[in-house]
């Protein structure tokens, strides 16, 4: 899968865009299936819209996202589910959990979604015990901590199968240890199948062997 951003300008930032200090707005990028791609940007540089537009959830912006050359506004509704289920993944920075189920329930939405599991149920309380929140997998999801949330959030990210995943601020409020556990799975399964990421964050990080650094 190939990612193209084409010149663009969001609304919401346009003077900021414009002003010819971003690696990404208003530039060529193209990002690939492979790519380990860091973006670095301080607050209110648009890190969260970067992730929405190329998620195709807001379309408030001037110049072009494609989709394998497909432009995403021509890219019928079926056909963008099907990306976001067999290619692309995302860890939104406010990680839209359903707080009224569980953890797991949360997890399962997604591991279920495209009708066949893409992984097994061992393997999720695996991935849990890894990230050190199989201990909450059975609570309701608003009881966790935000940092328990996060973890759940990124293993909900991962029990589907993509070439590509977006991450906005995924380690935001994990400790240095949580963060590199964290950061380990999901290397292993982007290295498993030779997927991409992007990682936006605040500041410079050593958590992965990235291959594009990028500043917004």
């Amino acid at each position: 899968m190939t990612i193209t951003l084409h010149q663009v300008v969001p609304a919401p930032i346009r003077e900021k865009a414009l002003s010819g200090m971003s690696d990404i707005w208003n530039r060529e990028l193209v990002l690939r299936a492979g790519d380990h791609i860091k973006v670095k940007a301080p607050s209110g540089s648009g890190k969260t819209t970067l992730t929405h537009i190329i998620w195709n959830l807001r379309r408030d912006y001037d110049g072009t996202v494609a989709y394998d050359g497909v432009n995403v506004l021509d890219i019928p509704a079926e056909a963008m589910a099907q990306y976001r289920q067999e290619k692309l993944s995302v860890v939104f920075q406010d990680l839209r959990l359903f707080g009224q189920i569980t953890a797991l329930e949360n997890i399962e939405l997604k591991r279920n979604m495209p009708g066949k599991p893409y992984c097994s149920l061992e393997k999720v309380q695996a991935m849990a015990a890894q990230l050190g929140v199989a201990h909450v997998l059975g609570q309701q999801t608003s009881t966790c901590s935000y940092g328990e949330q996060q973890r759940i959030a990124i293993i909900r990210a991962l029990v589907q199968p993509f070439t590509f995943l977006i991450m906005d601020e995924p380690f935001s409020h994990l400790d240095r240890d949580n963060a590199r556990k964290a950061a380990g799975l999901i290397a292993a399964e982007c290295r498993d199948r030779g997927a991409g990421f992007l990682v936006t964050d605040l500041d410079d990080d050593d958590l992965f062997d990235y291959s594009v650094h990028l500043n917004l």
